[in-house]
């Protein structure tokens, strides 16, 4: 099976929301206060997966509302599950979401730029920002980090 354009995680995967938009991969997550008839009712309204540790909503998403119940806990055990059901690719498009909200980047004007604390603005760049939330991102040491793990986890797709 191909991997989903479109993912939903509930409020208890925030960290592999997190690294799915990483990836480049467009990912809705539940606020904490979501209750499953809400969560149930976005994705199937906006057609995203619902990927979940939940039995309970898993139970109870209905036949219009596709899911997958990860069971591992941890961050690198969910990329090796959503890896071997999904063939997620953890380099689709790294970097180009907004890692809080999910908003797809644009290049950072100079005024985004100034933003940039001082010592990181002579990096090579990309600098990007978020349209909706304002936040500047930057080629730092943790994108680097970011990106091997990203890389890591592509790798072991391919073997797979």
């Amino acid at each position: 099976m191909s991997a989903p354009r479109h993912l939903f995680c509930d409020a208890m995967l925030g960290g592999l929301a997190r690294w799915l938009r990483a990836a480049g991969h467009d990912t809705a997550l539940a606020p904490a206060s979501a209750v499953d008839r809400d969560i149930l009712g976005a994705c199937r309204t906006e057609g995203r997966l619902l990927l979940t540790r939940d039995r309970h909503l898993a139970a109870h998403a209905g036949r219009d509302v596709r899911v997958l119940l990860l069971q591992h806990d941890g961050i690198e055990a969910q990329a090796a599950e959503l890896t071997a059901a999904l063939g997620i690719e953890w380099n689709l498009a790294p970097f180009s979401r907004c890692l809080l909200d999910n908003t797809p980047l644009h290049d950072a004007t100079p005024a985004e730029r100034a933003h940039v604390p001082e010592r990181a603005r002579d990096l090579p760049g990309p600098f990007r920002a978020c349209p909706a939330c304002g936040r500047v991102y930057w080629p730092g040491s943790h994108v680097r980090r970011m990106q091997r793990r990203l890389e890591q986890w592509q790798a072991l797709a391919a073997t797979r």
